[in-house]
């Protein structure tokens, strides 16, 4: 099989990128039998990623192994960002970590981050395991659950690529999404906030004094999704990139301690909680 009828394939099965497609797979085989299989593997609708056991992230080969979540490219912006926060050697942890593609990218940044990541699916703990390799340690489990108790407010980069598709618009997602990764990786419950509510929750009791959470959101989303977050004692704002498509909100544990209250920021349109005592915390 040679570019042109791998791309015919592939085109002819609806792969948007046919072209670019085939040359990945064709530098991928190691013999014609093997390209064979693996254009069929694609055009039946398995990720490409999945057919070729890796994503590129943040410029590296993340390993993705069947039935574990694919990084996506606009989620390169929520680790950029964490990058501009952390501090050389920062205890980073990585919830929802799939892959390990936010932690290993966000460790690769940094010089001497101590990281740690949980997920609950155990495919996804394997192929986290290897990503990470002795960079790190993965965790097996449901959030913070597994976590030793003496990380606690130690954690000064927390990152969740929490699932935030509301469960009634999982159809609505490409096939190859829903067909071929975790149900858990994608179903944010009803309105899609359903995890961030109770990642938020708990944040406080694992973040240091001045530590930062995360999170991806949708645009739609981003309001309710920072009232959540701020709800639970953390000042919370909204980064956005119309170049990527993307939207993650960052809230910080004040170095001075949590105030329960909520206020509203009519100039940035951002929801925070209102504090006692304390000077004016700015982004």
């Amino acid at each position: 099989m040679n570019l042109a009828e791998a791309s015919s394939t592939l085109r002819a099965a609806g792969c948007v990128y046919a072209d670019d497609e085939a040359r990945l797979l064709i530098s991928a085989a190691g013999t014609p039998a093997e390209l064979a299989a693996m254009v069929d593997r694609r055009a039946d609708g398995l990720p490409l990623e999945h057919v070729l056991g890796w994503a590129e992230f943040c410029g590296l080969r993340i390993a993705v192994a069947p039935g574990v979540f694919v990084p996506r490219p606009h989620t390169e912006f929520l680790v950029r960002e964490a990058t501009a926060l952390a501090e050389r050697g920062a205890v980073v942890l990585d919830l929802c970590c799939g892959s390990g593609a936010l932690g290993v990218a966000l460790a690769a940044a940094l010089a001497g981050a101590e990281l740690h990541a949980t997920d609950i699916e155990p495919a996804a703990v394997r192929c986290a395991r290897h990503n990470i390799g002795a960079g790190g340690h993965v965790y097996e489990g449901d959030l913070y659950e597994p976590l030793p108790a003496e990380l606690r407010g130690r954690v000064e980069i927390l990152l969740a690529n929490a699932p935030y598709v509301p469960t009634e618009a999982i159809m609505q997602m490409p096939r190859e999404a829903r067909d071929h990764e975790p149900l858990v990786a994608l179903d944010g419950g009803a309105d899609g906030l359903e995890v961030l509510r109770r990642v938020s929750a708990a944040a406080p009791q694992w973040l240091a004094p001045g530590g930062h959470l995360l999170v991806e959101t949708s645009e739609r989303q981003a309001a309710r999704a920072v009232e959540t977050v701020a709800a639970n004692g953390l000042l919370a704002r909204v980064a956005r990139s119309e170049k990527m498509d993307a939207a993650v909100v960052i809230a910080t544990r004040p170095a001075g301690g949590i105030y329960p209250g909520v206020r509203s920021d009519s100039d940035c349109g951002a929801i925070s909680p209102a504090w006692t005592n304390l000077p004016a915390a700015s982004d």
